[in-house]
């Protein structure tokens, strides 16, 4: 029978073992307790764990983030650790997400099944081994450069953290929407995690990575302005950055995108990245709830 505990200092070893046999659907897992830790206080990136373990050795893992998000590694055990996870945080539920099937089997596990979503979608992985990387010419050529921002064009940027949450989330702007994206674009300007592409002078795009890790890491935020889109740009930005993870010996990238979003895919693929054959889950509440 399978023991539950609490994942505390010390348990790090332990938990990364079990997240590498799961890699393409971990990354916010590997990526959060890296940046935080494992305790939680409340900051940014940190959460409580729960684990289910057989003979010292975790078998399952959910967690319930800062933000209210509950990420889920359970091949097994899921409705035990989920069920502890949120009754220990005591935080509001503001989604869910990780493997596809078991975020849809979450739902139900926590009665959300009916909630009003902005956002649910089951979303195709992308894989990419950095050294098949295909450079666009535009990129290749210096006809458009790829750069970390400068701290001038902050403020821009928030403004299309702001329309990428509405077009891409299902977000509503409003006054605190803004103040978020402005958090989380300091919060990847300190970190150096975002770059622009510069056509000119102008700022044509933006990509971020979500999840870093040593080995691998994860694209998201992808945004070029509507009027500037069927350019290539985005081709570039996310190449760009890519460029600069490979330069920092990172061997893959991934990303997880909809079923019917063809421009996002057709991106993606123009530069090396091919489907997982795993689908990645992620449900975003109207509002948030307690479990």
């Amino acid at each position: 029978m399978p023991t539950f505990r609490t994942l505390q200092p010390g348990d790090e070893v332990l938990l990364e073992a079990f997240l590498l046999q799961h890699t393409d659907t971990s990354m916010f897992l590997r990526s959060n307790w890296r940046a935080a830790g494992l305790l939680d206080q409340g900051a940014r990136f940190q959460g409580t764990y729960i684990a289910a373990y057989i003979d010292e050795t975790i078998v399952a893992v959910a967690a319930h983030f800062w933000n209210g998000m509950v990420i889920v590694q359970a091949p097994v055990y899921l409705s035990e650790v989920v069920q502890a996870v949120v009754t220990q945080s005591g935080r509001v539920i503001s989604g869910i997400s990780g493997p596809a099937a078991q975020v849809e089997a979450t739902k139900s596990i926590l009665g959300l099944s009916k909630r009003p979503t902005q956002l649910d979608e089951s979303e195709i992985l992308f894989s990419l081994k950095l050294p098949d990387l295909q450079i666009p010419q535009a990129l290749a050529s210096a006809k458009v450069q790829c750069r970390l921002p400068h701290p001038d064009e902050l403020e821009l940027l928030t403004e299309w953290c702001v329309a990428y949450n509405v077009e891409a989330l299902g977000q509503i702007e409003t006054t605190s929407s803004h103040s978020a994206c402005r958090l989380a674009i300091e919060a990847r300007q300190a970190t150096a995690m975002h770059w622009v592409l510069v056509a000119g002078d102008t700022l044509v795009a933006y990509s971020a990575f979500n999840a870093s890790l040593p080995d691998i890491v994860q694209i998201g935020g992808v945004w070029t302005p509507p009027e500037l889109r069927g350019k290539g740009y985005a081709k570039s930005v996310v190449a760009g950055s890519l460029l600069n993870a490979r330069s920092l010996l990172v061997k893959r990238a991934i990303l997880f995108t909809g079923d019917n979003n063809q421009a996002a895919q057709a991106v993606y693929r123009g530069i090396g990245f091919l489907p997982t054959g795993e689908k990645y889950g992620l449900v975003l509440f109207e509002e948030t709830s307690k479990f």
